[in-house]
């Protein structure tokens, strides 16, 4: 689905220049406590910062980055803007970390001061590293290097290779509380009304609620909803709204959110296998998703 015309646009920070991190008080807190505590009890080399995209894992990797790094040339970023290809050309629009900026980050590394301040290596994020770059990171994290603190950002765990998550301190870090997310509304998005429901479909993830205003995601679960509830909708009705849901893969999931809104457990697992299949199955994926609105009017 394309954006709404005159929708508006976020100027949202990059997260290294984000100074206001909401919720996420007991991992900041576990971190602080165990850095104070350092001259007495090592700290844990290998931090990993786990839980779904946008709740603010970048965000607080950051922070306690700039808390620990002594010197500019001792703090270490592989992200996919930073990403280069074999020739050490810059390629910030792929969707995979390269083994090259892996292998670069541990040539500037090796070649990094030694007035023997602590150095930070942040990974923003593990599950964007192909399979070498994982590997060299491995062979990194087996023996650490002496006072440099590894920060791993982690959207799914599972992503991750055994042998790195067993090497790591692991953060789970929760979505973010309803509150939580009007607060970052309030500071970011002043000008816009976030309803309830718009909070309810980000599922805790702050970086969810722009795309969803930006696509008309908002506007398309209050659609479904009417369609939903009305008893004399129609199947050209349905269908309406199923091509609408269906032209923007990111807006699947509103399904599930309608499911969770009606009360309806017992259909959450079938609702979720149908949405996984959608793409596989059907030519036509409003078709699927058709079939799934069904469902649930059938069982209201």
């Amino acid at each position: 689905m394309a954006p709404r015309k005159n929708a508006p646009l976020y100027n949202f920070p990059d997260p290294i220049d984000n100074d206001s991190l909401v919720g996420h008080a007991d991992t900041l807190r576990a971190f602080t406590n165990a850095w104070a505590a350092r001259d007495t009890h090592p700290i844990h080399p290998v931090w990993m910062l786990t839980g779904p995209r946008g709740i603010g894992k970048a965000t607080l990797a950051y922070k306690i980055a700039k808390m620990v790094f002594g010197n500019v040339g001792d703090f270490f970023i592989v992200d996919l803007a930073r990403n280069i290809d074999k020739d050490g050309k810059s390629k910030p629009d792929g969707k995979i970390i390269s083994v090259y900026t892996v292998r670069a980050m541990i040539e500037k590394m090796q070649m990094s001061s030694m007035s023997g301040d602590w150095r930070v290596i942040l990974i923003d994020s593990v599950d964007e590293l192909n399979t070498a770059a994982s590997n060299a990171i491995l062979k990194l994290l087996e023996e650490p290097p002496a006072k440099t603190l590894f920060l791993l950002v982690v959207h799914q765990l599972a992503n991750v290779l055994p042998t790195v998550r067993s090497r790591a301190r692991v953060e789970k870090m929760r979505p973010l509380t309803i509150s939580q997310l009007r607060e970052l509304c309030a500071k970011f998005m002043p000008e816009d009304d976030i309803s309830t429901d718009t909070l309810k479909l980000s599922s805790g993830s702050f970086g969810k609620i722009a795309g969803i205003k930006k696509s008309g995601g908002d506007a398309v679960y209050a659609q479904l909803i009417d369609v939903l509830e009305n008893p004399r909708a129609t199947a050209s009705d349905m269908m309406n709204i199923a091509k609408k849901i269906a032209a923007d893969p990111a807006l699947h999931t509103i399904l599930l959110d309608a499911v969770a809104r009606f009360g309806l457990a017992e259909l959450y697992p079938v609702a979720t296998h149908a949405i996984a299949d959608i793409n596989k199955i059907y030519l036509e994926p409003e078709i699927g998703i058709f079939k799934i609105i069904t469902e649930i009017k059938k069982c209201l």
